[in-house]
C-alpha cells in the first residue's frame, strides 16, 4: 500500500541540492567536496509534497504529516510515498485514527522512559482500510473542515489560558510592587522599578535571608553505617509558586550529611538554571514529604522569621521585577541559562513589615484562586475538544457514519 521513500531510491546530487536550498551546503565548491563526502554518511532523507512523514518516536501521540514541502528529515521519521490509488489526505487522516494510534502504543518497543519507536519493518507491512477514491476524497475533505472548526475552539481556549497567565502576572506584580506596569522606567539601578513609597526599603535578600547548597549524587561516595535514604527534590519538582511532587527521587547519604541538607517548612526553593525565563522561580516548602533533600541545583532560601515571610518571597520572584533581575544578570549558554547564590542573595527585595507582606500574600491568593477555577474549566474544555476530534477522525475513517450527509455537529462518536 505503501512505498517507502528509502526503497524508492534518489541520487546524492538531490539531496544535496536540497541541502544548498535550505542554507545547509554554502555554494562554494570546496564546501560542496566537503559535505558530499559527510552526505554519504547522513541519515537523512529526502522528502517530496504529498509524501507521508511518521515520526517513529511519537507515531502514538499522532505525530503524523503531508510535507506540503520539498526538503529533508533525520533519521527520526520514516517516510512513505503513496501509491497511485491512495489519496494521501486520506492516508494522513487513517494514521490519526484511534486504531492505528492503538496500534503504535502497541507495537513499539521502549526506548527510554515515557519515550516509544515504531518499530520500521512493522510500520512497513502496515495494513491500512482502503475505501474506493471518491470515499477516500470525500472522508478528508470532511475532517478537514471539521477538524478546522475545533482546532478554532481550542486555539481560542488556549488563547483564553494564556490570559489569565497574564492577568496572574500582572496582578502579582501591582500588588507588590505597584506602578510597575504604569509608572514606567525608573531612574535607579533597577531601572524596570517604580519609585518606591517613602519608608519602604529596598533590601538586599542576603541581609534577610540564608542560603543552603543541595546534594550532588555521587556514586563513589562511601556507604556507611548510619546512612540514611531520603526523598531529593530535583530541579524538575520546582515549578512557579508551585511544586509537582508526583515523580521524587530518593537519595542514600550518611545521616550527619542528611541533617545539614534537609528542607524545613517555611524555606524558599529556587533553581539554578533551565530556560531563561524560569530562572530563580520560587516555591515554598510545605513540608510535604518527611526528611526531604534537595539537589545541588536547587537553592534553599531560609528567610529570617522576623523579617520576612516565604510566600511573599516566592511571589516577589514572578513580578516583573524579580523576572527582569533574574534575566538580566542569568549568564547565558546556548540553550540554558543559570545564575549562582551570590547573585540570589544580591535580589533586592521591598521590604514592608512582616504584617503588610502577610497581607498583600493573602490579596494575591485570592485573586489567584479565581483565575485557577476559570483555567480549571477552561482545561477541561480542552480536553473534551481534544476527544471529540480524534473520536470523530476514528468514527470518519472507520465508515460508522456517512460523512456525505453528515455536518459533524450531530454525529454520535462516544
Amino acid at each position: 500500500m505503501f512505498e517507502r521513500v528509502k526503497d524508492v531510491g534518489h541520487p546524492k546530487e538531490d539531496l544535496l541540492s536540497v541541502y544548498r536550498d535550505h542554507g545547509v551546503v554554502r555554494r562554494d565548491g570546496r564546501d560542496d567536496n566537503f559535505n558530499k563526502a559527510a552526505l554519504d554518511r547522513s541519515i537523512y532523507q529526502l522528502v517530496h509534497p504529498g509524501w507521508l512523514v511518521v515520526n517513529r518516536m511519537k507515531a502514538w501521540q499522532g505525530s503524523v504529516g503531508i510535507s506540503p514541502f520539498r526538503g529533508i528529515v533525520s533519521g527520526h521519521y520514516v517516510c512513505f510515498r503513496p501509491a497511485h490509488q491512495e489519496h494521501d489526505r486520506f492516508l494522513n487522516w487513517l494514521l490519526r485514527s484511534g486504531p492505528y494510534v492503538a496500534e503504535y502504543a502497541a507495537l513499539s518497543r521502549g526506548v527510554r522512559p515515557n519515550q516509544v519507536e515504531i518499530d520500521n519493518e512493522w510500520l512497513r507491512s502496515l495494513k491500512i482500510m482502503l475505501p474506493p477514491l471518491g470515499e477516500q476524497c470525500r472522508i478528508a475533505d470532511f475532517l478537514d473542515a471539521e477538524t478546522a472548526r475545533i482546532d478554532r475552539l481550542m486555539k481560542a481556549r488556549r488563547a483564553q489560558v494564556a490570559k489569565l497567565v497574564e492577568r496572574d502576572y500582572a496582578s502579582i506584580t501591582e500588588t507588590l510592587v505597584p506602578g510597575s506596569l504604569s509608572d514606567g522606567v525608573g531612574k535607579g539601578i533597577f531601572p524596570w522599578l517604580p519609585e518606591l513609597p517613602e519608608g519602604l526599603p529596598l533590601v538586599r535578600l542576603g541581609y534577610v535571608c540564608r542560603i543552603q547548597n543541595g546534594l550532588t549524587v555521587d556514586g563513589k561516595r562511601e556507604a556507611t553505617e548510619d546512612a540514611v535514604t531520603f526523598p531529593y527534590l530535583r530541579v524538575a519538582n520546582v515549578q512557579a509558586g508551585h511544586l509537582t511532587l508526583d515523580s521524587v527521587s530518593e537519595i542514600t547519604v550518611p545521616r550527619a550529611v542528611a541533617e545539614r541538607r534537609t528542607l524545613r517548612v517555611g524555606d524558599v526553593l529556587m533553581t539554578e538554571g533551565g530556560d531563561l525565563d524560569k530562572l530563580g522561580r520560587g516555591a515554598v516548602w510545605n513540608g510535604e514529604l518527611p526528611n526531604c533533600l534537595h539537589q545541588n541545583h536547587v537553592f534553599v532560601l531560609r528567610p529570617a522569621k522576623n523579617l520576612l515571610d516565604g510566600h511573599y518571597l516566592a511571589l516577589m520572584t514572578q513580578t516583573l521585577h524579580g523576572r527582569c533581575y533574574f534575566e538580566s544578570t542569568g549568564t547565558r549558554t546556548t540553550n540554558l541559562a543559570s545564575t549562582n547564590s551570590g547573585k540570589i542573595l544580591g535580589f533586592p527585595v521591598p521590604l514592608p513589615s512582616l504584617k503588610v507582606q502577610r497581607a498583600l500574600v493573602s490579596r494575591v491568593n485570592e485573586e489567584l484562586q479565581k483565575t485557577a477555577t476559570v483555567r480549571v474549566v477552561l482545561n477541561r474544555q480542552l480536553a473534551l475538544l481534544e476527544e471529540r476530534r480524534q473520536a470523530l477522525i476514528t468514527a470518519a475513517v472507520t465508515g460508522q457514519f456517512d460523512v456525505s450527509t453528515a455536518s459533524g455537529r450531530g454525529v454520535d462518536v462516544t
